[in-house]
């Protein structure tokens, strides 16, 4: 039996976005990654361990000049891609490959991308409680793999002086911004996401260039809800309207 699908819609009905029922469902953490990179007209995305594809839906929406190819492990997901490429009609924009990012010189091609995206598994397998549905357990946990091969994987994929914009926790920022240098690849741009203001920073969305200088620039904070309890803030209220370039 085929598990059941839901149709979300993004961007008063712009984009739609089939997922599982009872399967990974995309959070808020894909809606602030996909608007934090920069690209530039023609440049190349990839989207690593891509989920239903929202990121690269996203991305492509805001950015029509973009190349974006979706990387996904696990088979039904990467049939939600496939379908939500389709109903979207971003054949021409968006490329899916199923594979596994640990073999990624068998996947992409060395130093192609110019943007590598990535929202890593957050949580140890060792550590807390493993979500029992096989495939959001595999999208959480590091399962299938862990933050070091996403890193080595990002290396390889990007050019020279190319990007990778990631969403972490912030309890665990100092393990990626360290695991990020140790791979050249140095941190440029890093925001502390909070729920709401005077709580505590919740995620970091970092932006790292390969091989690039030392310098990094912290963005003021951003608030999901205006309160505890409260409404989505302006901020965030904004990512999920219209875009008109």
């Amino acid at each position: 039996m085929s598990p059941q699908l839901t149709e979300d819609k993004l961007f008063s009905g712009r984009l739609s976005c089939a997922q599982h029922a009872d399967g990974y469902r995309f959070s808020v953490d894909a809606v602030l990654l996909a608007h934090f990179p920069r690209p530039r007209p023609g440049d190349r995305m990839l989207d690593l361990g891509a989920g239903c594809g929202v990121v690269s839906l996203i991305a492509s929406y805001r950015q029509p000049q973009l190349t974006i190819t979706a990387l996904e492990l696990q088979p039904q997901l990467a049939g939600l891609i496939s379908r939500n490429i389709e109903r979207n009609h971003l054949q021409d924009r968006i490329s899916l490959v199923q594979g596994d990012l640990r073999q990624i010189s068998d996947l992409v091609p060395p130093e192609s991308f110019d943007w590598v995206v990535c929202n890593p598994p957050y949580g140890k397998l060792a550590a807390g409680r493993v979500n029992p549905v096989d495939e959001q357990a595999v999208c959480r946990h590091e399962i299938a793999s862990d933050l070091s091969d996403i890193i080595r994987a990002i290396s390889f994929s990007l050019k020279n002086r190319g990007r990778a914009a990631l969403i972490y926790p912030a309890s665990r920022a100092a393990v990626l911004l360290a695991g990020l240098k140790a791979a050249a690849l140095e941190p440029k741009r890093l925001q502390v996401i909070h729920s709401y203001p005077g709580g505590e920073g919740k995620l970091v969305l970092v932006e790292a260039m390969k091989n690039g200088g030392v310098e990094l620039l912290i963005l003021p904070p951003f608030f999901i809800y205006d309160q505890a309890a409260g409404q989505y803030s302006a901020a965030m209220a904004r990512l999920y309207e219209p875009y008109y370039p």
